[in-house]
């Protein structure tokens, strides 16, 4: 059974950067899509990145060109660079992953594997 964790949450001042790390144990993420997604207080759960098997990414409108996916040097990891963050991208992050066979989805209920989360809170 896979399992995933994530670590490298913290408060940021405006226009900070942090690196979010996903790791799974378990098995490697080769064969699964990889996404991030995020609760921010008050609102639902909603889409950030995803990574395909193959290196492919998407991105939300809402972090694209500040923030970046991509997989670790370790097959068991993923990561998320964010960058120039904003109050709005406090929330609680999450990494998810799908097998690969059943190709990209932006939608939270299609994952049926998920890490605890990592807090990220951006002050002004």
């Amino acid at each position: 059974q896979v399992q995933l964790y994530e670590s490298g949450g913290g408060v940021v001042q405006a226009g900070g950067s942090l690196r979010l790390t996903c790791t799974a144990s378990g098995n490697t993420f080769s064969t699964y899509v990889m996404a991030w997604f995020r609760r921010a207080p008050g609102k639902e759960r909603e889409f950030v990145a995803i990574s395909g098997a193959a290196g492919d990414t998407n991105y939300a409108d809402a972090v694209k060109g500040r923030f970046t996916i991509s997989r670790g040097n370790a097959e068991n990891s993923v990561l998320l660079q964010m960058n120039s963050l904003e109050p709005e991208d406090t929330a609680l992050y999450y990494c998810a992953a799908r097998a690969r066979y059943f190709g990209f989805s932006y939608a939270s209920r299609d994952y049926p594997l998920w890490g605890q989360g990592t807090l990220v809170t951006v002050s002004s």
